[in-house]
């Protein structure tokens, strides 16, 4: 498989500094020689470069950093629609915020193809708000919702080309849902498994659940890749801690089971702030996840220390 890797150094939308190193962590981790070793064509794209920033302003004061993010998402928008041309695009973000703009490129690039876009959103948070519903201001948190067509974004952020389905949206390991954000998902029909469902009725079964759907429609597949999405114990590097994440074994669970599938069409790797990290641990682990991904198995995973 050819796959285009293509840095998104995006830090406006947390409130932690750190995230526009992410990027370069996982260069640094090994991703782009853990890719060729499984036998994938790589071609490094470098930087997404922002559009233009315009004065923007809006009620709700406090959206932080809107006139960078809305620039920040059109020119991610542009530059994943190209890099998903004939190839399986790698964003390395940067915050969740640029997932905004991956959706939003990726979206257009399938509604040309004639097929369905899904996705499934690994992360501990659904990133379900609108810009009238943050109380945080921070926009890493509204991408699943601007990307699905939610209202309050126009005039805000880059028009649409095509919007994702809520239905074709599965959020899985999910453990921190603001109010808003559980009445958005509900009244959408945003399949949403928390940690409490995966915990009852193990990852496996949710997840195949989601694939056969993905593949009863010959859709395509985008999985978003959150660094909260793991427990914190194994993966620190992250300004959005919440305890009670996915477990080393049921990330590669879910890395493998996508591999299996052969669906997996595209893929975002955020969250990563290698300044709160612990000697690149997270950033090797978000590269070994990604290697699962692309077709490596635990037994053909190296030794590590720490």
């Amino acid at each position: 498989m050819h796959c285009n890797i293509l840095g998104a150094p995006v830090q406006d939308g947390s409130r932690r500094m750190g995230c526009e190193m992410g990027p370069s962590a996982l260069r640094t981790a090994g991703l782009i020689a853990a890719l060729s070793e499984l036998g994938h064509t790589v071609t490094d794209l470098g930087a997404v470069v922002p559009a233009a920033v315009r004065p923007l302003t809006h009620g709700n004061l406090a959206l932080k950093a809107l006139p960078e993010i809305s620039a920040w998402t059109a020119g991610i928008a542009d530059a994943a629609y190209a890099a998903s041309g004939g190839a399986m695009p790698i964003f390395l973000g940067g915050d969740h915020s640029i997932s905004a703009g991956t959706l939003s490129g990726l979206a257009r690039r399938a509604a040309e193809a004639g097929r369905p876009l899904f996705v499934l959103w690994l992360d501990a948070h659904p990133d379900f708000h609108t810009l009238d519903t943050t109380v945080s201001g921070n926009l890493h948190g509204v991408p699943l919702a601007y990307a699905s067509g939610q209202p309050g974004f126009d005039g805000y952020f880059p028009d649409l080309p095509a919007k994702v389905d809520p239905a074709r949206i599965c959020t899985l390991g999910i453990r921190s849902v603001d109010p808003a954000e559980r009445q958005a998902l509900r009244a959408a029909g945003v399949t949403a498994h928390d940690m409490r469902a995966i915990d009852e009725h193990g990852i496996a079964p949710l997840l195949g659940a989601f694939l056969e759907r993905v593949a009863a429609e010959n859709g395509l597949l985008h999985v978003s890749l959150d660094v909260d999405f793991l427990d914190p114990s194994i993966a620190p590097a992250v300004g959005t801690t919440v305890p009670g994440g996915a477990t080393f074994r049921e990330a590669h669970l879910v890395m493998e089971m996508l591999s299996d599938s052969g669906l997996v069409s595209s893929l975002d790797l955020v969250e990563l702030n290698p300044f709160l990290d612990e000697r690149g641990r997270t950033a090797t682990l978000m590269v070994d996840l990604t290697a699962s991904l692309m077709g490596r198995r635990i037994m053909d995973r190296p030794t590590r220390s720490f």
